[in-house]
């Protein structure tokens, strides 16, 4: 599944640092030789302690983690939305991604120059904020008085459409973004064919010194930031790019005996990942099998046909029935002789929504 989220943040704010540390810790290129891969855009593994159990249990041939995208935003300043700066490229790159990742200096540092002349975070996001619901704005505008004239004219469809734009005019005006309102199913449809930068979801990732990674909790910024997200419903991680540029150029044990030195259970960069992947309602399921142990990236609210289609669009169209066992069930039983022995192995049909964790082997015919 292609799905990409694009890290943004005002100049001097660890953007590109972070950046280049996803680009430094990208998958091996190997495995993926059908991906092109443009200067901006950095592919990484999904880290899942779930597939290594599986390896040692079924020791295959090769072992496959799944992946995910990150786009490296043209940088914004205020005015992006009237063409200032890199502004319409911009825009243009952060139309195409899924999800949003706003990079937040809460460091300070003399030897790093910040954008306006002082550390301050709320500002920063709001600065990015106002540009994109500007250029919401914009948008709805351009249908808003066509629609307004049909709706006066008592055209039902266009009553309909008047009535969510007239919605989002308002929030817009006043400084909120399209992801805080609330619509119904319907209305949401109409929404999503607009293609709002502010109805994309959005991690806030709060960006601190080498010396404050380990007291976050005493970082004033952080908590600002922390606040602010908690009005939006939105999600903040703590990393230090600077850190993870370093962590990012070790090898796997290497890694792991800089993270314990440090203090810390989980690189930054991996907790990014996972917060980018379940904000968009993405889960893993799993084959497993002596040539290949490999996750597989699906939607949640997925059936089993569809979810046999990411692996070949045969697997869809001649679907069968899904062997099924959770990965917890396979780890007790040790084997998968030893699931189908004390009936962990489900067979499930067309209708089954397939979960997070689950070990499947696609039966099909074409």
């Amino acid at each position: 599944m292609s799905l990409t989220a694009g890290i943004v943040g005002l100049p001097n704010v660890g953007k590109s640092t972070l950046f280049n540390a996803i680009t430094q810790a990208g998958a091996e290129a190997a495995n993926y030789p059908f991906a092109t891969i443009d200067p901006n855009v950095g592919i990484v593994e999904v880290p899942d302690n779930r597939l290594n159990k599986l390896t040692e249990l079924v020791k295959p041939k090769k072992t496959v983690p799944t992946t995910f995208e990150f786009t490296d935003i043209a940088g914004i300043v205020e005015g992006a939305s009237k063409g200032e700066g890199l502004g319409n490229q911009f825009l243009s790159h952060i139309r195409q991604v899924d999800a949003i990742c706003h990079v937040v200096r809460c460091f300070a540092d003399d030897n790093v120059t910040h954008v306006s002349g002082k550390v301050d975070p709320i500002s920063d996001i709001e600065t990015i904020n106002l540009e994109l619901i500007l250029a919401d704005l914009e948008t709805v505008m351009k249908r808003y008085d066509r629609v307004a004239k049909l709706a006066k004219q008592k055209d039902k469809d266009a009553g309909y459409e008047f009535e969510v734009l007239e919605k989002l005019k308002d929030a817009f005006e006043e400084e909120k973004p399209a992801r805080a309102i609330e619509f119904t199913k319907e209305q949401m449809k109409f929404v999503k064919s607009l293609h709002l930068l502010t109805i994309k979801p959005i991690l806030y990732v709060a960006n601190v010194g080498e010396d404050e990674l380990l007291d976050v909790e005493g970082n004033e910024n952080v908590q600002k930031v922390k606040d602010f997200a908690s009005n939006e419903g939105a999600e903040v991680i703590t990393v230090c790019a600077k850190i993870e540029s370093e962590i990012a150029e070790l090898d796997g044990e290497e890694k792991e005996m800089y993270l314990e030195e440090l203090g810390i259970e989980e690189s930054g960069l991996d907790q990014l990942i996972k917060a980018t992947y379940h904000m968009l309602g993405l889960a893993t399921y799993f084959t497993a099998g002596e040539q290949e142990v490999r996750a597989w990236t699906f939607r949640v609210g997925m059936t089993a046909p569809q979810a046999a289609g990411i692996i070949h669009t045969d697997f869809e169209r001649g679907f069968i029935r899904a062997e099924t066992v959770t990965y917890d069930e396979l780890v007790e039983k040790g084997s998968m002789a030893g699931a189908r022995e004390n009936g962990k192995v489900r067979l499930e049909g067309k209708e089954y929504l397939v979960k997070d964790g689950d070990v499947i082997h696609f039966r099909f015919n074409v």
